[in-house]
């Protein structure tokens, strides 16, 4: 049984298959991962430096992409991908010369930007052209630092706006941060001048208190649903005529601090946040989850909204260890599944090291609404890092039964290596592959 040998009895997700996508010469992280709604075997998985990884086998084996630069940029970062309803693939990126001041990062900004590209053969082949969605060239007078974008796309079948792909990230301003939005009528050549969604602003440092985290998704009938971070809230925005418009946002759930740094900080890992995630089923019932240290250690938490988001449950904790236990689990990622509506979490899982340090990946799995978790071991080894940098963020994805996450491990040292090349602590990129599959 996976696991065992480290001391935790979950049983193994069904059909669990892992694998590595990032070369070894990188020090990869913070991936993005989809699956193509039109074959659920077509698997695209990207990670920064901008990196593309596909499998045309239900992510069993993976081929790595040539990904054609952004004319002018150099390598990018904060990716994500979607697939549309056509079956093509995009990747969103970050791209900059240099940052602000630390954690500051419009004071004293350089130039950045943001773009698309896409792939019309499963990410096996990328176009050259890139749309921009904001960019600076670094001359401006008011230049701000565009941060953390996130592309998804309309494949609700019956979406008057079906097709369409959407985009939101952060903008960091000298004196506040606010979130803005981007759509694509277009299949992703161009897009919209970006809007701002946030009726509240953030503070303007990466840092509590700051907006962050934004994700979206498109439920019945095309309705957007988007969330972020604000302070310690999770808030909400609907638009439900294809972006043009937004609701005002507003706070739904209390959180506790989304970073976790300083005596916060999880031993072993550079850094972590609970930023949240948000997912809806085919009744428009909507999901969000997040982690956060409420109990002590941290651990993963969900709620849940059957009226469209109008009110919402008490959180349900997510991992079924003892409470209080010591045992940390973080860098959770959601996701429902658009064809069965069963909710999928993944986050790293110390539960079996009484040190909390060995860290393994964990599953979770809800047929009844988010109500209840079923937990399951999806990793073939723990791993444990050394202030390791594991990025900001993991990624999940499925459809009809069929899991795809992806996640970054602190790699294996390397035999001969001397201790400075040792202290970077290397990373790599991993896939991992679940199938319930019907009736499960």
């Amino acid at each position: 049984m996976l696991g065992a040998a480290f001391g935790q009895s979950l049983p193994p997700a069904p059909g669990a298959h892992v694998v590595s996508i990032s070369p070894l010469d990188r020090r990869a992280n913070e991936p993005s991962i989809a699956v193509d709604p039109n074959n659920p075997n077509r698997v695209v998985a990207v990670f920064q430096p901008a990196g593309v990884a596909y499998s045309n086998d239900g992510a069993q084996t993976f081929t790595l992409a040539e990904l054609p630069a952004v004319p002018g940029w150099r390598e990018g970062g904060d990716v994500s991908t979607t697939f549309d309803n056509k079956g093509h693939a995009f990747l969103c990126s970050l791209h900059f010369d240099k940052l602000g001041s630390a954690s500051y990062w419009a004071h004293g900004a350089g130039r950045n930007g943001i773009f698309v590209r896409r792939s019309l053969d499963g990410g096996k082949t990328w176009e050259k052209d890139a749309a921009t969605l904001k960019a600076f060239q670094g001359n401006e007078p008011e230049i701000q630092w565009e941060d953390m974008p996130r592309i998804f796309a309309d494949n609700q079948p019956k979406s008057p706006f079906a097709g369409n792909l959407y985009a939101g990230w952060i903008e960091w301003q000298l004196d506040k941060s606010i979130i803005l939005f981007a759509r694509s009528t277009d299949e992703g050549k161009t897009f919209s001048a970006p809007i701002r969604i946030s009726t509240h602003a953030g503070l303007p440092r990466d840092d509590n208190g700051g907006l962050v985290g934004f994700l979206g998704v498109v439920g019945p009938g095309g309705v957007i649903c988007v969330i972020w971070n604000d302070g310690t809230t999770i808030t909400f925005t609907e638009s439900r005529d294809g972006g043009k418009t937004f609701a005002p946002s507003r706070a739904i759930v209390e959180v506790g601090p989304p970073y976790f740094g300083g005596a916060g900080g999880i031993p072993g890992v550079a850094r972590v946040m609970g930023f949240p995630q948000v997912g809806v089923d085919s009744r428009g019932h909507l999901y969000v989850a997040w982690s956060d240290y409420r109990n002590g250690d941290v651990d993963v938490f969900l709620a849940s909204s059957t009226d469209r988001g109008r009110s919402w449950s008490k959180p349900v904790r997510v991992n079924d260890d003892p409470l209080h236990n010591g045992a940390d689990q973080f860098f959770q990622w959601m996701a429902v599944d658009p064809v069965t509506g069963a909710v999928y979490v993944q986050f790293y899982d110390r539960r079996g090291d009484p040190a909390n340090r060995k860290t393994r990946v964990t599953l979770a799995r809800s047929v009844d609404g988010g109500r209840t978790f079923a937990n399951y071991d999806w990793s073939d080894a723990a791993f444990e890092g050394q202030q390791v940098f594991l990025g900001d963020y993991t990624w999940l994805t499925v459809f009809n039964n069929r899991v795809y996450g992806v996640w970054t491990e602190a790699a294996a040292p390397t035999a001969g290596a001397d201790a400075g090349q040792q202290r970077r602590a290397a990373t790599v990129v991993r896939v991992g592959a679940a199938d319930f599959g019907s009736g499960r």
